[in-house]
């Protein structure tokens, strides 16, 4: 054991930290797309393992048939809003449940994504020859880039759902009958916040595909557990710290602070040399133990409320 830490270099872990923290910020916008259906809407949606490929794809051959980088994440946007926008319209308009309507939508897009990418399964893009928003070549530039988009996009979140229809949103998501009786359309409410949240995801993914220099039909396999992961970290590292109500724009900092610490436990995964056959394992462990967190302290208050009861009661005695 001790000749294998032994052998263990914190200078690899170092130089490995700060792409590490730019694929957190990448993943951390997802992240935010997730919050919106996850927690904001209370919508179990698995589009997002889908939406996030489109807009891969749609970025890059927007790249390779000479389209400005940054008029590409406007394109992977809209194209993931499209996304949402039928995963709504299939759960609100014909009565299928949400899992089930995310999961339809999900395999279609898989189809759609083969098309987009001419046929092919991916389609890479060049750093050399195409001059990209991100690329994993400079890692500065990216997490510089990475922040912007973070900080605009958290403003901007943190100003609409402020506004009359973000409230309903809010409010269709907290209680949706209630919603209802206040005159809210909840369908309408429920297919605006889908469609919000796969535009977001999607423009990760242009993110993404920039970042790594190639779309594929199947890279946002598993994007889902990734963006939870980021979603419930970074609420349990905010309840931890500030032990109190937060306010909307706090709260969606630290769900992108979810993202990189996310990509820096996997960073020290790797590091310690784990087999990479057994990451998919180790995010799920991940996703349930920062799950299970705040079960466990909740469930724990009682038990010393109890205890320190019970030992008031014998001093008194």
């Amino acid at each position: 054991m001790l000749t294998f830490f032994s052998s263990l270099r914190l200078s690899a872990l170092g130089s490995a930290l700060p792409g590490n923290v730019s694929q957190g910020l990448i993943w951390g916008v997802m992240a935010l797309g997730v919050f919106i259906t996850f927690k904001l809407l209370d919508f179990a949606d698995l589009t997002v393992d889908g939406s996030m490929a489109t807009g891969g794809c749609v970025t890059v051959m927007l790249i390779l048939a000479g389209t400005n980088p940054i008029l590409t994440m406007l394109a992977a946007f809209g194209a993931g809003i499209a996304a949402g926008l039928a995963t709504g319209l299939l759960n609100t308009k014909l009565g299928i449940p949400d899992i089930l309507s995310g999961i339809l939508v999900q395999l279609s897009l898989y189809s759609v994504n083969l098309r987009i990418l001419g046929g092919k399964a991916n389609q890479a893009v060049s750093v050399d020859r195409y001059s990209l928003l991100i690329s994993s070549r400079s890692i500065g530039h990216a997490i510089a880039v990475c922040l912007i988009i973070v900080a605009v996009l958290i403003t901007l979140m943190y100003w609409y759902f402020g506004t009359e229809q973000g409230c309903a949103i809010r409010a269709t998501g907290c209680n949706e009958k209630m919603a209802r009786a206040q005159g809210i359309h909840t369908g309408r409410m429920k297919v605006l916040a889908l469609a919000l949240s796969n535009g977001i995801v999607a423009l990760s993914g242009g993110l993404l595909a920039q970042y790594q220099g190639f779309a594929d039909v199947s890279m946002g396999r598993g994007s889902i557990v990734i963006g939870l992961a980021a979603v419930i970290i970074g609420e349990v590292l905010c309840k931890s710290l500030f032990r109190r109500p937060v306010s909307f724009s706090v709260r969606m900092a630290f769900i992108a602070l979810g993202g990189i610490i996310y990509y820096i436990v996997i960073g020290v995964v790797l590091w310690l040399r784990m087999p990479t056959n057994d990451m998919k394992l180790f995010s799920a462990v991940i996703v349930a133990l920062f799950l299970a967190i705040p079960y466990l302290k909740q469930k724990r208050r009682p038990h010393i409320r109890k205890t320190a009861k019970e030992t008031e009661v014998s001093r008194n005695a």
